[in-house]
């Protein structure tokens, strides 16, 4: 096979390659760093030949072209697999739609489910010696993506790293329908928040509940980095990772020689996640490092996977939560904030894995922009606000003030042990309010 005479053959521009598209089309631009650039001007610049174009994405870094048009949503309409602070502003703006589903389904619903899509367009890595195109960190539901279009549109951008993997971390030549040399834009860089008092204090009580040899997954935010810089500086030794999302914290703890993977009943030696975005040190730690695994997120983020995985230890954000146990970690009402995600699929998974542990954090309390002061830890959740986790699923909560396991526990007792860990001005209240929704029995601590 001439791989590459099939790319001399398939070259073109940009802006003949998004001729395909058609009013009343599904388009897809990929997902994250891998989200379409030159493709994305191009087709915003067919504006006026075109209505109701429905472009779908996910964890974008700005606001895409075709959002920016005239009379955008007589043209366009932007749907989110999961907002990122781009998508939100575009949602504030009436221009971004979320689309629920947990994230680890995507591959199935593309192949089984979707709608017909008419071109999936992204950025990928420079083509292989072998006609391959990697997706480079966002292995996740690419491939299933490829095979359900009818167009698939490359835009080759040189500094995209070449991420490894197991399967579906890239697509051949012989798939594509055209290829695209796109202005080799630098990668976009997610950059880590710096760990507050809060994010510390709740890394320093996870922190001894993470044995030697045990399997990490962090979610994004203060609190996640704060554990995994704890990490770098511990004693601990032969850990795991096995993550839907790869960010700097990993980095850190594996140059400081924590991460092994060598306890991992699976993927034994690899870090393994579904996607990943950070600064420029992630995307240069993933580029052909054969100790990283990008993979499919039907298997990374399947709570049969996460399972097999021994001491497995789940940590994630929460928005805010009520005293039955109800996690939110998607909206402040109903001001959509991120999206369903895989954090269910680990908090099931952890639990399933033999002395696994699921971790929810949050801080005590939030500041609202006059000033106001408000609990994170409420009585019922706010009307409007998403349940992302059950009553039945979670099982360790972690603030500033303390750490609580409510699983297996009843409503009296599960409402005493969150309020423990509430910020001390609301406790009273909360305490007044369990009484009132009879979760509050007498002989419970006042």
């Amino acid at each position: 096979m001439d791989y590459q005479k099939l790319y001399r053959e398939k070259l073109t521009t940009a802006e003949e390659a998004v001729k395909v598209v058609k009013s009343g089309d599904w388009v897809d631009y990929g997902w994250c760093t891998n989200t379409a650039r030159s493709l994305d001007k191009a087709l915003a610049a067919r504006y006026p030949e075109l209505t109701d174009v429905k472009v779908r994405g996910g964890v974008i870094f700005e606001k895409p072209a075709i959002c920016s048009v005239p009379d955008f949503q007589e043209h366009f309409v932007w749907n989110s697999w999961h907002m990122s602070g781009a998508d939100r502003k575009l949602a504030a703006q009436g221009l971004a739609w979320y689309i629920p589903m947990r994230y680890s389904e995507l591959p199935r619903y593309y192949r089984e489910n979707a709608a017909p899509i008419k071109a999936a367009m992204f950025q990928v890595a420079p083509m292989d010696d072998f006609g391959n195109f990697n997706f480079g960190p966002n292995a996740s539901h690419m491939k299933a993506l490829c095979e359900s279009a009818e167009y698939v549109i490359v835009e080759v951008n040189e500094n995209m790293p070449r991420c490894l993997g197991g399967w579906d971390e890239s697509v051949n030549i012989q798939d594509v329908s055209f290829v695209v040399e796109g202005g080799n834009p630098p990668m976009w860089e997610l950059g880590s928040s710096v760990p507050s008092a809060v994010d510390q204090a709740v890394a320093d009580l996870i922190l001894p509940e993470i044995p030697d040899g045990a399997c990490l997954q962090l979610g994004i935010g203060g609190m996640p980095n704060a554990v995994g810089a704890t990490i770098a500086r511990s004693d601990l030794k032969d850990l795991g990772v096995h993550t839907e999302m790869f960010v700097d914290a990993f980095v850190d703890m594996a140059l400081a020689g924590k991460i092994t993977g060598a306890k991992k009943n699976l993927d034994r030696g690899r870090m393994t996640y579904a996607f990943g975005a950070g600064t420029r040190k992630l995307y240069d730690f993933l580029h052909n490092n054969p100790a990283c695994m990008t993979a499919p997120v039907d298997y990374v983020n399947d709570a049969r996977t996460i399972s097999q995985l021994d001491n497995f230890i789940s940590i994630n954000n929460a928005v805010d939560l009520d005293l039955f146990g109800q996690v939110n970690a998607e909206s402040a009402g109903t001001k959509h904030i991120s999206g369903a995600g895989g954090q269910l699929d680990f908090v099931l998974g952890a639990y399933l894995s033999k002395g696994g542990k699921s971790f929810i954090c949050c801080s005590s309390t939030v500041k609202a922009k006059d000033g106001t002061v408000s609990s994170r830890i409420r009585p019922t959740l706010s009307g409007g606000s998403i349940v992302t986790d059950t009553r039945a699923n979670i099982h360790y909560l972690v603030t500033e003030y303390g750490m609580v396991n409510l699983k297996g526990i009843s409503t009296w007792e599960k409402a005493e042990r969150i309020i423990s860990v509430c910020h001390p001005d609301f406790r009273d209240e909360l305490a007044a309010e369990a009484e009132k929704m009879h979760i509050w029995r007498r002989s419970n601590k006042r």
